[in-house]
């Protein structure tokens, strides 16, 4: 099957799913779509069972796609600039300090509870996996999926300080996360050869700070180009050659793509940027054709996520570490963002019960699993997306759906 055809069934899927969510569930998109395609994937299993005509298809489907490239080196650059595009930078740029610690500490902090509490629970259930491969599964599933969180925040009306903070921490902490997950695979991949601190600081910074520096350099050329004109269509098409291009460097350079992206994007999208370099009617046509960009990848991703089910090796003793893990993974982000959130509490206005809300709030989605599928097989690959698949399905409709009333309940009394 060819990628127009892959990208047509895709779509059409998409569109008849997201029409039944809108016309009959009315869930939020992300939750909708996931819903609708795992009960779908799961009455063709059922119909499998006397004629599997359709499951070979899909299979057929599923296996043709190459999610984590899919996702990691394409449709990730434009969610994410299309996100920071219409964040709030000056609330942003207000709580700075707290997103960057959450997204570097608290992500390395994570990964290594994650990497033990998941040691300890594989023993006990007489699954005998290194302690390296835990801690990269810690790696994979500590970052929280912008994504996610992006698409099911909109609709959560939470206090503007406390929508900030969450949704900053998850536009930074996936470039750290597959930072750390990188560094942990080399180790893992070659466990008889010695990483040297040197070598662990180059790539943080050739990653990580190349990645924000590519970001404001795209970003100040974006927003030159933009000043020097008034032409909306001309102008739209630039901030895509800003992704498409600023993403081909990255690659080039062994950049942070994704970081890339979300400063570029930050850069453009401020107010000061927007009111020097785009009319009303750019910006309104900029605004609107990168809201559809997000909507229409956003759909393929969950399709493409609820899909994935069908190449899971369903163990019952993977299951069963799946469902524990969990709650460990919850709590292990919990305890990850305590430390920084007493601190900066002092400092800056926090939200009554900001753990709480981060915590739930705190989405895994399509990231987690394509890092899970670049696993080897010697790294338990079939062990750990049985378990990631859990928590992402779990984290998307558990947390996604009951998300809103949570901040509600325990920010009754507040306003923006």
């Amino acid at each position: 099957m060819d990628y127009y055809a892959i990208a047509s069934v895709l779509i059409v899927l998409a569109a008849i799913f997201g029409y039944i969510n809108v016309r009959f569930l009315k869930l939020p998109t992300t939750i909708g779509l996931m819903v609708i395609t795992i009960a779908f994937t799961l009455v063709l299993v059922l119909i499998g069972q006397f004629d599997d005509t359709l499951l070979t298809q899909e299979r057929e489907l599923i296996s043709n796609i190459d999610f984590e490239t899919v996702l990691l080196d394409v449709m990730l650059s434009f969610l994410l600039f299309a996100g920071a595009l219409h964040t709030n930078f000056e609330q942003l740029k207000v709580q700075r300090g707290p997103v960057l610690v959450f997204a570097t500490l608290g992500t390395l902090v994570s990964t290594f509870l994650v990497g033990i509490l998941v040691y300890f629970l594989l023993m006990a259930l007489g699954l005998e996996v290194d302690f390296i491969y835990c801690l990269l599964f810690g790696a994979l599933i500590s970052p929280t999926d912008p994504i996610a969180v992006l698409g099911i925040l909109k609709k959560a009306n939470a206090p503007k300080i406390l929508e900030t903070k969450i949704v900053g921490e998850s536009l930074f902490n996936d470039g750290v996360g597959v930072v750390v997950f990188l560094t942990i695979f080399s180790i893992a991949a070659s466990p008889t050869a010695t990483v040297e601190f040197s070598v662990v600081a180059k790539l943080f910074g050739q990653e990580v700070i190349g990645g924000i520096g590519l970001g404001l350099v795209l970003g100040w050329i974006t927003y030159r180009l933009l000043k020097s004109i008034n032409d909306y269509e001309v102008e739209v098409i630039i901030t895509i050659a800003t992704v498409m291009g600023g993403t081909m460097f990255a690659h080039y350079w062994h950049l942070s793509a994704p970081l890339a992206m979300v400063t570029a994007g930050l850069f453009v999208g401020n107010d000061t940027v927007r009111n020097a370099a785009m009319s009303e009617t750019t910006e309104t046509y900029v605004d609107k054709f990168w809201e559809l960009i997000d909507v229409l990848l956003n759909t393929i991703l969950f399709v493409l996520i609820g899909m994935e089910m069908l190449i899971l090796t369903l163990k019952g003793d993977y299951i069963i570490a799946g469902l524990i893990t969990v709650p460990l993974v919850l709590l292990c982000r919990y305890a990850s963002l305590w430390l920084p959130i007493k601190f900066f509490a002092k400092k800056l206005g926090f939200v009554r019960h900001t753990n709480l809300i981060m915590t739930w709030g705190g989405l895994r989605g399509g990231i987690s699993i394509a890092l899970a599928l670049s696993l080897t097989p010697a790294m338990h690959r079939e062990l750990f997306l049985v378990i990631t698949y859990i928590i992402v399905v779990f984290s998307i409709i558990g947390q996604g759906l009951t998300v809103e009333s949570i901040i509600k309940r325990l920010t009754h009394n507040l306003k923006d």
